[in-house]
Order: C-alpha cells, then sequence, then structure tokens
C-alpha cells in the first residue's frame, strides 16, 4: 500500500502499545488493505533464557492482539484473527481482518491502552476493595481466574520466593547477557529497551549495576566476595514484594501447551492488566518463577553455572507450596498490583513506520 488507511493506522498505533518480554516487541505488520494485515511474530528463544520454547514471546503477541481488537472497537470495527497453519512454532503469523459493526460499543479497556505500564517501584499496601478485585475478574475471558495472596504472610512468603529467584538470576552468566542487551542506562524512556529509570534502583546502585555489568568476570567476583547481588534484590524483589496490595496468579482451566495456547493466555493477561490500568491501579510482572519452574518440569537445562537446575528445583518447590501445586501448575502470569503512582520512567515503543515491513510481492 502506497498510503495507510487513517483508521487502520491509529489501530497499530495503540495497538504497538502492547507489553512484551524486556520490550521487545516481537511483531511485524504487513498491510494488505484498509481492513486486513497480517502481524508477523517472532522470538527469542535463541538468545534469551526467559524466552523458554517462545512461550513468553507468544504471550505478547496475544497481548498484542488483544490491544488491537480493543483499539478496533474505539472505530466500531470487530477483529477476526486466524494462525496460519504450517508455519514454525518461532514465526506465528496471524492474518486479522476487520469488520464495520455500527451498533457495537468500544470495549471500556481501550480507554486503558496508553496508561497501562509497568511499575516496579513500591506501591500502596492499601487492601483491593471487593469491587476491584471483582472488576479484575470480570475483565478476564472464560476460563481464567485470578488467584490472590495479600495477606502479609503471603505476601513475607512471596517476597522471600522472589529474593530467590533473582539470586538465581543475577548469578547466571546466561542472564547476563540478557540483562547487558535490554537496559538502557542512564535513559528515563527508551524505544526498544528498558531505560535505567524504570528498573526501581536508586541511582548509586544503577551506576554499581552498569559498571560491573560490563563483564561476567566483574559479575562472578562481586557476587562471590562482594555480596554483589544483595542491593539489587533488596530493592527491585523484596522491598517492592512487600509494598504492594498483593500478588496475583492467573490460572487458566487448562495447563497451557501449544502456541494458540499462550497467545490465548496472553489475551487474558492483557485484558486482566488494562482493567487494572483502568481502575488506577500500577502493576509489575513476576513471570521468571513460572519460566524456570518448567525448565524444571521438563528437566531441560538452562545454565552452563554448576547448581543453577538444583536451585530453581528448590524455588519451584517452594512455589507450588505457596501457590498449590495445581493452580500453579496452570499459572500463566503472575504479578503484584497495588494503588500508586505510574511510573515516571517506562519503555516506549518503536515508531509504527518501523514496524510496518513491505507486503509480499502480488498484494500490494
Amino acid at each position: 500500500m502506497s498510503t495507510l488507511d487513517p483508521t487502520l493506522e491509529k489501530i497499530l498505533d495503540l495497538a504497538r502499545w502492547a507489553p512484551s518480554g524486556d520490550n521487545t516487541q516481537p511483531w511485524r505488520f504487513e498491510i494488505i488493505d484498509a481492513r486486513h494485515l497480517v502481524v508477523h511474530g517472532f522470538d527469542t528463544r535463541d538468545h534469551c533464557v526467559y524466552d523458554l520454547d517462545g512461550h513468553p514471546s507468544q504471550m505478547s503477541l496475544g497481548a498484542l492482539l488483544e490491544t488491537m481488537s480493543c483499539a478496533a472497537s474505539l472505530f466500531h470495527l470487530s477483529m477476526q484473527v486466524q494462525r496460519r497453519p504450517g508455519l514454525p512454532d518461532n514465526q506465528p503469523t496471524f492474518d486479522v481482518a476487520f469488520s464495520s459493526r455500527p451498533a457495537a460499543e468500544p470495549d471500556p479497556l481501550a480507554q486503558a491502552i496508553e496508561q497501562r505500564r509497568v511499575q516496579r517501584r513500591p506501591l500502596s499496601t492499601r487492601a483491593l476493595t471487593p469491587a476491584e478485585r471483582q472488576a479484575l475478574q470480570a475483565a478476564l475471558p472464560a476460563g481464567y481466574r485470578v488467584q490472590w495472596l495479600s495477606s502479609w504472610t503471603e505476601r513475607w512468603a512471596m517476597a522471600r520466593l522472589l529474593y530467590r529467584n533473582a539470586g538465581l538470576r543475577l548469578t547466571m552468566p546466561e542472564a547476563h547477557q540478557v540483562h547487558r542487551a535490554v537496559i538502557e542506562w542512564r535513559a528515563r524512556y527508551s524505544n526498544d529497551r528498558i531505560p535505567e529509570q524504570a528498573l526501581g534502583v536508586d541511582p548509586l546502585t544503577a551506576r554499581l549495576m552498569q559498571w560491573v555489568m560490563q563483564s561476567w568476570e566483574r559479575v562472578a567476583f562481586f557476587n562471590t566476595w562482594l555480596a554483589g547481588t544483595v542491593a539489587p534484590r533488596l530493592q527491585m524483589d523484596l522491598v517492592p514484594a512487600l509494598a504492594c496490595a498483593a500478588h496475583f496468579v492467573l490460572v487458566a482451566g487448562q495447563r497451557p501447551q501449544s502456541v494458540d495456547d499462550y497467545v490465548a493466555a496472553g489475551r487474558a493477561m492483557q485484558r486482566f492488566w488494562l482493567a487494572a490500568a483502568r481502575a488506577g491501579l500500577q502493576l509489575q510482572p513476576e513471570l521468571t518463577p513460572l519460566i524456570f519452574a518448567r525448565y524444571v518440569r521438563d528437566n531441560r537445562p538452562f545454565s552452563r553455572a554448576p547448581g543453577m537446575q538444583a536451585r530453581a528445583r528448590a524455588l519451584a518447590q517452594q512455589a507450588q507450596l505457596l501457590i498449590g501445586k495445581h493452580a500453579f501448575d496452570h499459572a500463566v502470569f503472575m504479578g503484584r498490583i497495588g494503588a500508586g503512582a505510574p511510573a515516571r520512567a517506562r519503555s516506549l515503543r518503536l515508531p509504527l513506520s518501523t514496524l510496518i515491513v513491505p507486503a509480499a510481492p502480488g498484494r500490494e
């Protein structure tokens, strides 16, 4: 297409605000015509230890599709989506079409698309009201439920779990490679990474982290001799885990296995997150305990560092005791939530012009 349809442009401009792991934005748009496009997905499993089998990226694609559907409703359009069969799992591709529905009401969650963001700093410990909890549960599609961990005892147990989990993340050479690539230092905003000021650490800790993370040898030395993980774990994990209204687990009716399962889970996650933003609540994902537990469940090594598998197994057992085996096995997303100010620093997005790829030959 030589020019982009104005309505489709507005839909895509909103859709690109969907969340993705480390702001990877694993999608590109191929425009077929004014009401038809192709979403070309990809994942980062080849170089990111957190993107196990591409499932987190598939959830991000689900969040993108749900955001696109909400955005389309603002223009009285409904969305139909079909994943193309026969393609590799690391290239999920979706045909998306819009049709007119003049009498349809806009999805109320659409108003929160640009408000939704990650808040990694401490939140209010005010308990969520019954109405807030009900609105969050009601936003989920059929087949999903919320499990809450809100008492002081539960929040303390989750804080200890996340503190230990952070110790795993920060002492793995494989994770170090990811962290080096995804942080934009001395930045408040970033188009394609996580800006330093959104990490949730003080400036002194950030400077130390930046210097130490320049090489794995420095990381290993500080971890071994100078308790190098303590300050980041306290500021990014332990304190925020206590300073919130609750932790939550989104539980699917069936344990997710296929690409379509994870895409559907991403759509559910995004509806929950948009409902939180609409209610003025802040949220921070806590997904890595689920990812490491799945490595353990499948007996798949994820690090060359000695002892990592055993540590992950102990963390998975701790999480199962806290959440319950059934809920933990069926969990698709975890996080903390609470009232508070929106994050002042945030990941932005690549411009729409960068995300649009040329149409395949014969389609223009």
